[in-house]
């Protein structure tokens, strides 16, 4: 399959790009060994004017400071000190707007997930959720900043899914971002069962 280019990850709208990456292919190639898995659930960020991102109103950290490089690279961050959490930055230099993967369907390389998940039988707990997936993959932190367009660590094209196919909903685990907590920036794959399990506030 093709890589995305460029300009798909330097749209300025952060919703269109986390409806469009439904359905791509996240892909891992680290010493020889590829996995990758269908992407079925997203959610976005977007940025100084979102209070669940973690560059609202601009805010510029150490951590941070890959969301403001311009798109088309990874912005991997620790959660509860515990899961390696990948997200995609999108939009312009500066712009710090980002789309966190929460769900794949696993597709090659399976042996290898289960072994990195110490797991020994297929079932959804290996991908369905953003910290399974990553450990699934291989990502960590070691990789936030990495160019999608490389060799190591990139997202393959597949055909955009018709708006009758998607989901929308809240966002997981943001009751701190206000009434920005309520926003529908969660998509995922209509009736797909790699899809994760959490669940977002309603008002």
């Amino acid at each position: 399959m093709v890589k995305l280019n460029a300009s798909f990850y330097e749209d300025n709208n952060v919703l269109r790009v986390a409806k469009r990456l439904l359905g791509k292919l996240l892909v891992t190639e680290m010493d020889g060994v590829r996995t990758s898995g269908r992407i079925v659930e997203t959610e976005a960020y977007a940025g100084a004017t979102d209070r669940a991102s973690h560059a609202w109103n601009n805010r510029r950290t150490a951590r941070t400071e890959v969301a403001y490089a311009p798109g088309g690279v990874a912005y991997v961050y620790l959660c509860y000190g515990i899961h390696h959490l990948f997200n995609v930055v999108t939009n312009l230099k500066d712009v710090p707007h980002v789309v966190l993967v929460r769900a794949l369907e696993p597709i090659e390389g399976i042996d290898h997930m289960l072994a990195r998940c110490g797991k020994i039988k297929l079932d959804t707990t290996l991908t369905a959720g953003p910290g399974s997936l990553s450990k699934a993959l291989g990502i960590t932190t070691a990789l936030t900043g990495e160019s999608l367009l490389g060799n190591k660590l990139w997202i393959e094209d597949a055909p955009n899914l018709p708006g009758s196919a998607i989901e929308t909903g809240t966002r997981v685990g943001v009751a701190y971002a206000m009434e920005d907590t309520y926003l529908p920036y969660r998509y995922s794959i209509k009736g797909n069962k790699w899809v994760s399990k959490g669940k977002g506030l309603k008002k």
